[in-house]
């Protein structure tokens, strides 16, 4: 891969609580090589000639961005479910109607045009939670695993790394009811089942890990938690876990067990550091020390869980207990990192009636080096030597930026400022459009064929 030179008016570097004006960085072989702030604009005072032929990024550059939790699909229920009455419950069977609907093919087509929608937004790695496994009569296709493969396919079109957490999904409730309607499509019928549908899968692309993912406590039995955790111990994977994103999730799970998620999870070998817990908004303070004592991170979508009316986590008491916070967009109804990021303090506004929980740099954190890791990609996420060269540059100068200082971005700019991303070292995005994918068109054709 070519050598390039990128000369940032300004880069948001690690450990810095604010952006450093005029940063040459240069990447090879899709690494970090150099980076070299700038004395007075020029390379004179540090020895560094600034050729040319350095491609210029006007605005903020920064790490590229992790969206730690995305369900591709339900991109297609955007506009459709925002209105009127209901709750999650309520939304959810809308959503299985879309699920019905898909196959590889058009699977492949939606995601790969949500990947790119994300690559537009400066999303250079994605954490896919996947469950649509199966045909929509529960039967397995020819290739046991070609939904997955439909959505790693997908994400490289689009330009970006993907981690699949394959998710185990085998009961409806806490208490064991069978998978039935469009549910059956999701189970492998036992977690060991699933184990092996998923151990056959190997891929070799190097914009792709595997991981693993409990849905929920609903989804798998008390007894088969420690099949999947141990998948995942076995393979060095992540684990993602959906957890208290609901309260009758808790009052199911105290009824049935005696206790709640997250206790069941710990009791059963399911939280750790390499594991990630979802949402986790309605946790006692029983359940924070839980997760703090294993290390256990927590993936934040809070433009989702407003949608759902899901309501607000505790984000400040979890980074204060150590959890390791990672942003995601879920449900799609928003693809826009920084609107999770802002949402994160804002939201605890609104819980506390107090402001100035999170800097900006705990922010830029959790939307960059804290995704990457919490999804197995742990040198990524830093404009440091040695790192990935993924680089997202972000404008100073539109109508929402304009007159912004540069560490006010995550308070003002949004997805639309993003004019450049560089994934592994390679343009993806230049000046605002995708360079492969006419986003607006594919989502449109892709959102008709699952909808209509």
């Amino acid at each position: 891969m070519t050598a390039t030179r990128w000369l940032a008016e300004y880069a948001w570097l690690p450990d810095h609580a604010e952006p450093t004006a005029d940063v040459l960085i240069e990447t090879a072989d899709g690494r970090i090589s150099a980076v070299t702030p700038l004395a007075g604009g020029s390379g004179v005072d540090t020895g560094v000639e600034v050729l040319d032929d350095a491609v210029r990024l006007p605005g903020l550059t920064l790490p590229g961005l992790a969206n730690a939790h995305s369900h591709a699909f339900h991109r297609a229920l955007r506009g459709r479910t925002h209105g009127g009455r209901g709750d999650f419950w309520t939304w959810r069977d809308r959503m299985y109607a879309v699920a019905q609907r898909l196959d590889p093919d058009s699977y492949l087509a939606l995601a790969r045009a949500v990947y790119a929608e994300m690559a537009l937004a400066g999303v250079t790695c994605v954490g896919e939670f996947h469950y649509v496994h199966h045909n929509p009569d529960g039967t397995p296709y020819a290739e046991a695993n070609a939904m997955g493969e439909a959505l790693v396919e997908a994400a490289a079109h689009a330009g970006i790394r993907i981690t699949l957490l394959d998710t185990c999904y085998l009961t409806a409730t806490v208490d064991g009811e069978p998978l039935a309607g469009p549910q059956r499509r999701f189970g492998d019928g036992d977690a060991l089942r699933w184990a092996e549908r998923i151990d056959a899968y190997r891929p070799d692309d190097d914009h792709v890990r595997v991981g693993a993912a409990i849905h929920s406590v609903r989804a798998v039995p008390a007894g088969q938690l420690a099949t999947v955790a141990g998948w995942a111990d076995r393979h060095a994977a992540p684990l993602h876990v959906h957890l208290s994103e609901q309260p009758a999730e808790n009052d199911a799970c105290r009824a049935v067990h005696g206790c709640t998620p997250a206790r069941l999870l710990a009791d059963r070998g399911a939280l750790g550091p390499a594991t990630t817990a979802v949402h986790a908004t309605h946790l006692t303070s029983g359940d924070l020390t839980l997760l703090g004592d294993a290390g256990t991170g927590v993936c934040l979508c809070p433009t989702t869980e407003r949608d759902l009316a899901d309501g607000i986590g505790p984000a400040r008491r979890m980074a204060d207990v150590g959890l390791p916070l990672s942003l995601g967009s879920d449900s799609h109804a928003v693809i826009d990192l920084f609107e999770e990021a802002r949402a994160v303090e804002l939201d605890e506004r609104l819980r506390t009636r107090r402001r100035g929980h999170f800097s900006a740099a705990e922010l830029r954190d959790a939307a960059t080096v804290g995704g990457h890791a919490t999804l197995g990609w742990r040198d990524a996420g830093r404009l440091a030597v040695g790192a990935r060269a993924d680089l997202v540059t972000v404008r100073l100068d539109s109508p929402r930026t304009a007159g912004v200082p540069p560490v006010g971005v995550w308070f003002a700019a949004g997805a639309a400022d993003v004019t450049h991303v560089v994934v592994d070292g390679r343009t993806v995005v230049r000046d605002g459009r995708h360079l492969t994918v006419d986003v607006p068109a594919e989502l449109t054709a892709a959102i008709e064929e699952v909808t209509s």
